[in-house]
């Protein structure tokens, strides 16, 4: 309970981490200082910090600890679980195909992968990592790395490409069909445009869905263009730079560290050469 604390400086985030609560970490941690004979926190409105003591304690403390766990594991090695969380259509169009790759370089880590739009609790959901669309996460508690910026692209497969033109605009795009999903970019970039769609315009709420639907010709979808890689896809059209969004991978900053997170983690980096 002491190194928790002394590594978190927080009573309340040692508890989480324990799965105790935040009374007892500082009921024992006093108990601690009595029967040391010496404080080892000062207390502050928000949170901790060692006192001189206190910080010269942690640091053999911490290597004790760090021997007894290293020595544990060459007996009995942890299973390395790592749970992902990620929007269905980014499952679907990017992580499932990569997947055979991520198991024979890591045959170790089992990755489990969760495919949910709802944002993650780390605290409560058992999630390790999530990799969510938006604005680069602001909050302090997270950590978060950008997998691909949003560059979105229209595609269609290559008889309805054929239709188009070699370099259709938006209003060319506008007299065929439309394809769009739960994020509504084609209204949004008509109505910037102060166009409209001369046919239909068809609604899915997933752009995985969207992208089947483009690929057996119903009509041209826009999507990021991370997802594209089918090549009975075409790409016909970019759209406007979308600033400040993308494809944030986001953890816990203090949960403890993991070794098989961060293997995972500098794994999704490493793909980022292929996602634009």
């Amino acid at each position: 309970m002491f190194d928790a604390a002394a590594r978190h400086l927080n009573f309340r985030l040692a508890a989480e981490e324990l799965n105790l609560t935040q009374g007892a970490v500082a009921q024992q941690v006093r108990r601690l200082e009595t029967d040391l004979g010496h404080k080892l926190f000062l207390r502050h409105a928000r949170g901790l910090s060692l006192t001189d003591t206190g910080r010269s304690y942690h640091s053999p403390v911490r290597q004790a600890l760090a021997l007894i766990e290293n020595a544990t594991n060459c007996l009995a090695p942890a299973e390395q679980k790592v749970t992902l969380s990620v929007p269905p259509s980014f499952a679907a169009k990017w992580l499932v195909p990569r997947l055979p790759e991520f198991e024979a370089a890591h045959p170790g880590i089992e990755l489990r992968i969760l495919a949910e739009e709802a944002l993650s609790d780390f605290k409560h959901d058992g999630i390790d990592l999530a990799i969510r669309l938006g604005p680069r996460p602001n909050d302090l508690d997270l950590q978060s790395e950008c997998l691909s910026h949003m560059d979105l692209v229209a595609v269609t497969n290559q008889i309805v490409a054929l239709t188009l033109g070699e370099i259709p605009t938006l209003e060319d795009l506008a007299k065929h069909t439309l394809i769009q999903d739960g994020h509504h970019y084609w209204d949004q970039l008509l109505r910037n445009a102060g166009l409209s769609t001369q046919k239909r315009l068809l609604q899915f709420n997933q752009t995985a869905l969207a992208m089947d639907a483009a690929m057996n010709g119903q009509g041209i979808a826009l999507v990021p263009q991370i997802f594209l890689g089918n090549p009975s896809l075409q790409q016909v059209w970019r759209s406007p730079a979308i600033k400040d969004a993308g494809f944030y991978v986001v953890w816990p900053r203090r949960k403890v560290p993991n070794q098989a997170r961060k293997t995972v983690v500098n794994w999704l980096l490493t793909q980022r050469s292929d996602a634009h």
